[in-house]
């Protein structure tokens, strides 16, 4: 993409949701930041509680809903200069109809898009209705598209890396058909996996993950799913695209699996939280001893 990273250790978006943090994230040891997600308009997500543990599967459930104060107020902060490698993650307004998404997408693009080492499209949280209709082929196709014209129309002389962000829930054909668009677009690469809505396979009691209710989980009982993801669209894409994996990682080793697997590079999330700021730096300093 046309970026030196420090290390392959980035965090995931939804942590820094509103770009306000990216530098010192990145003095804890990041090798890049994703901030976001960011919305069109500005959202107050969804009610609480909406982000809970279950600390016997090291596991977080969540249904933050995209709470962000809006593209357009994130741009201040991300045209500063910076030395941490800062991705910029878009999705939809929850107000906005899904026919009337690609603009939603595009006006965000077109703010942070000259601030953004790389922009991506997030069309796989399971928490704004109807978005991860968006992963179908043919309304994701021309979404891709006026998101990767947005960005050429902003930045005429530096082409952002565009990416898209899929769920592990997608079947294995629908995995497919997302690697090959990529690949006749002319994207950047693929980040897998968001969060998932399965439950199956869990430690936690039924009653402690009922007590959750809905929301995206993510942690160790992603890891296996994604991984199978990553090798999937290794398989599909060759050496074309850049593929970040997300999912589960929470030891050196399980970071190297996935650079062995077809990774270009990883993020972590969940682990950052149960583990804290130590993480990312002794993840990274683990490769290097690999």
């Amino acid at each position: 993409m046309g970026l030196d990273f420090p290390n392959p250790i980035g965090l995931a978006a939804g942590f820094d949701k509103d770009a306000v943090g990216f530098e010192a994230l990145g003095a804890m040891g990041f090798g890049f930041v994703e901030v976001g997600t960011l919305t069109g308009q500005p959202q107050s997500g969804n009610p609480k509680p909406r982000l809970f543990r279950l600390p016997k599967d090291r596991a977080l459930i969540n249904r933050m809903g995209f709470n962000n104060h809006g593209s357009a107020d994130a741009v201040a902060r991300l045209k500063q200069p910076h030395e941490t490698i800062v991705g910029v993650n878009i999705g939809k307004t929850k107000i906005v109809p899904e026919e009337e998404a690609i603009s939603d997408y595009v006006a965000s693009a077109k703010r942070v898009g000259p601030h953004a080492d790389y922009v991506v499209v997030n069309v796989s949280s399971p928490n704004t209705p109807g978005l991860r209709n968006l992963q179908a082929t043919e309304k994701l196709s021309p979404l891709l598209a006026a998101v990767r014209e947005a960005l050429n129309e902003v930045s005429p002389s530096r082409r952002v890396p565009l990416l898209v962000k899929i769920a592990p829930d997608l079947a294995d054909e629908d995995v497919d058909a997302v690697a090959d668009l990529a690949t006749d677009l002319g994207l950047g690469g693929i980040i897998a996996t968001n969060t998932t809505i399965r439950r199956d396979g869990l430690q936690s009691s039924p009653d402690e993950i009922e007590a959750c209710g809905a929301g995206g989980l993510s942690g160790p009982p992603v890891h296996d799913r994604s991984l199978e993801v990553l090798k999937r669209l290794r398989a599909r894409v060759g050496d074309e695209l850049v593929l970040i994996s997300v999912g589960g990682i929470e030891t050196p080793e399980q970071a190297r699996e996935r650079l062995d697997a077809g990774a270009t590079l990883v993020q972590i999330y969940t682990a950052f939280i149960y583990e804290g700021p130590l993480l990312p730096s002794r993840l990274a300093k683990g490769l290097a001893k690999r």
